[in-house]
C-alpha cells in the first residue's frame, strides 16, 4: 500500500501521466519525468540519463539538487559507473547502498552523499531511451514525519512498490519521450520544407527581375549615344525593377520568420538554439531570462536575429571560452545581452577597414523595430552587444 492511501496515490499518478502527456518539448518532458519520480516516490534525487553513441550520456537532467551545486559537482565522466550500466541492462536495480556496490566509483567533491539507490531503464522495444534514478528514500516516523533522510541503517529503503511504481512511470515516460521526439522531427521535416519552397520561390522571383535588370541596363548602355532621353527612360525603368527586387527579397525574409518562434515564443526558441550552440561549441554557452513578457512578433523575430548573429560572431571569431546570453525585462520592453570574454576588437578600426561583422545588419534589425543597440568592445577584453526595444 502507498504511504500516502490508496486515492491519494492513484491521484498523483494520474497527475504525473497527465504531466508528461502534456508535453511535448523532449526537455520538458525529461524534466516532468525526474520531477515527477522524485515526488512520487518521496526521494531526496532524482535523476535521468539519455544515452549518447558512445556509451555516455547525451542529456543527464537532475532534481533536488541546486543550480549552483550542480555548477559546482562539474561534467559526469563518460562512463559512469552503475549509472552507466543503467543504460545497458534492461531490468531494474535496487540497491541498499550504492556506495557499497563494485560498480560505484566514488564522487566529485562537491557531490551529495547518496546511499539507497533505485534504477529503472526506459524502454522502447529493444531500445534504451534513458535510465531513471532515485537516491535516498524519504523515511517515514509514525506520525507520517519526515524522519532521517536516506538509506542510513535501520531506514526503510525503495520497497517492491516503489518499483513497481517506477515501472509504471518508465513505460508512460517512453510513450511521452518518444512522442516529443517524433513532435520535433515532424517540426524540423515541416520548417526544412518550408524553407525550401521559399528558397525556390525567391530564386525564381529574383532571377526574373534579375534577368530584366539586366536586359534594360544593356539597351540603356547601348542608347547612351545615339538616344540620351530614351537611355534615360531606360535607367528610371533600371531603377524601378531594383526596387520590385528589393521589395521580394524583403518580403521573403519576412516569410522565413522562424517557425519554432510562432510556435514557441522568444524565450524557448532563444532557450533552445542557445542549448544547441553549448553542445556543438567547446565554449560554454548559457541563457538566463528575467520577467520577460510576450513582444510583438516583429519585436522577437529582431531579437532573435540579433541573438544570433552576436551568438555567431563570438563563437567564430572571439576565442571565448564562455558566452552569456540574457534577455530581461526593461521598462516596457525587452533588454538583450550577449556577453563573450573573448579576444574583443576595436569598433572603430573595423568601420574602418570596412568590415562589419554584421553589425550593420544588427543595428538595422533594432532600428526597424523602434530599438537601439550598443556595442561595448575593446581588444582584450571581450564584447558585449545590448539591444534594447520598447514594449508594444
Amino acid at each position: 500500500m502507498h504511504p500516502d492511501g490508496p486515492c491519494t496515490g492513484l491521484a498523483a499518478v494520474s497527475t504525473a501521466l497527465l504531466a508528461m502527456s502534456r508535453r511535448l518539448e523532449v526537455h520538458d518532458v525529461l524534466r516532468t519525468i525526474v520531477v515527477s519520480a522524485r515526488e512520487l516516490l518521496d526521494a531526496e534525487y532524482a535523476a535521468l540519463g539519455v544515452p549518447d553513441d558512445h556509451g555516455g550520456f547525451a542529456q543527464f537532467v537532475v532534481d533536488g539538487i541546486s543550480e549552483e551545486q550542480w555548477r559546482r559537482i562539474g561534467p559526469l565522466p563518460r562512463q559512469h559507473g552503475i549509472l552507466a550500466a543503467m543504460l545497458h541492462d534492461e531490468g531494474p536495480e535496487r540497491l541498499t547502498d550504492v556506495r557499497r556496490d563494485p560498480r560505484f566509483g566514488g564522487w566529485p567533491a562537491a557531490h551529495p552523499d547518496m546511499s539507497d539507490f533505485l534504477g529503472m531503464p526506459i524502454r522502447d522495444g529493444e531500445e534504451t531511451l534513458g535510465a531513471l534514478f532515485l537516491t535516498n528514500k524519504h523515511d517515514k516516523g509514525v506520525n507520517g514525519d519526515n524522519g532521517d533522510k536516506g538509506g542510513a541503517p535501520g531506514g526503510r529503503g525503495f520497497t517492491d512498490e516503489d518499483e513497481e511504481l517506477l515501472s509504471l512511470l518508465a513505460q508512460h515516460a517512453a510513450i511521452a519521450l518518444t512522442n516529443a521526439r517524433l513532435h520535433e522531427r515532424s517540426r524540423e521535416l515541416t520548417i526544412a520544407e518550408e524553407r525550401s519552397r521559399l528558397a525556390h520561390e525567391l530564386h525564381d522571383a529574383v532571377s526574373q527581375k534579375l534577368f530584366s535588370l539586366r536586359l534594360t541596363a544593356q539597351a540603356a548602355a547601348a542608347l547612351v549615344d545615339r538616344d540620351p532621353a530614351r537611355a534615360k527612360d531606360e535607367l528610371q525603368q533600371v531603377a524601378a525593377l531594383a526596387a520590385e527586387a528589393a521589395d521580394e527579397l524583403r518580403a521573403a525574409v519576412t516569410e522565413l520568420r522562424p517557425a519554432a518562434l510562432d510556435e514557441d515564443g522568444l524565450v524557448a526558441t532563444l532557450r533552445d538554439h542557445v542549448r544547441v550552440l553549448d553542445r556543438a561549441h567547446a565554449a560554454h554557452v548559457t541563457f538566463t531570462c528575467d520577467g520577460i513578457r510576450a513582444l510583438p512578433a516583429s519585436q522577437e523575430e529582431a531579437l532573435l536575429r540579433v541573438a544570433q548573429e552576436a551568438l555567431h560572431n563570438a563563437l567564430r571569431h572571439s576565442g571565448a571560452d564562455r558566452v552569456e546570453v540574457a534577455l530581461t525585462r526593461h521598462a516596457a520592453g525587452a533588454l538583450l545581452a550577449v556577453r563573450d570574454n573573448g579576444r574583443g576588437f576595436s569598433p572603430r578600426a573595423v568601420r574602418t577597414a570596412g568590415r562589419h561583422l554584421g553589425l550593420v545588419s544588427m543595428r538595422d534589425r533594432a532600428g526597424g523595430v523602434g530599438g537601439q543597440l550598443e556595442v561595448r568592445s575593446e581588444p582584450g577584453a571581450g564584447t558585449t552587444i545590448e539591444m534594447e526595444v520598447p514594449g508594444g
